[in-house]
């Protein structure tokens, strides 16, 4: 059995706790669900997703500030896309296990 370095799990753990947190919410989770498929603009997401625009970008604030997106401007549009693997991968695996067919949903 090999050696567990603690202090490097307690960090990933608490990195895994954090990146948990903000896709606890819904909106935040549906907002990278779009991502995943690619770079989006705020109108398009708030379109695509029924979200209102004071919801909408409070959320991608959040997204913001966690490091879990990026914004590229372009002209008085701002378009966001996912800036962190880890982040797609976890999405992968959550669209895989939860947005599959009935028979494949728990």
């Amino acid at each position: 059995m090999m050696n567990l370095d603690m202090d490097a799990m307690r960090q990933a753990s608490l990195q895994a706790s954090r990146l948990m947190k903000v896709l606890s919410n819904p909106d935040r989770l549906l907002i990278l669900c779009q991502l995943a498929q690619g770079e989006r603009r705020v109108g398009e997401l708030e379109a695509l997703l029924g979200i209102v625009q004071p919801t909408l970008s409070q959320q991608l604030t959040v997204l913001r500030d966690e490091a879990l997106v990026v914004t590229r401007r372009e002209g008085k549009h701002v378009h966001y896309r996912i800036d962190n693997p880890v982040v797609l991968s976890v999405i992968d695996v959550l669209h895989a296990n939860f947005c599959g067919t009935k028979e494949q949903a728990p």
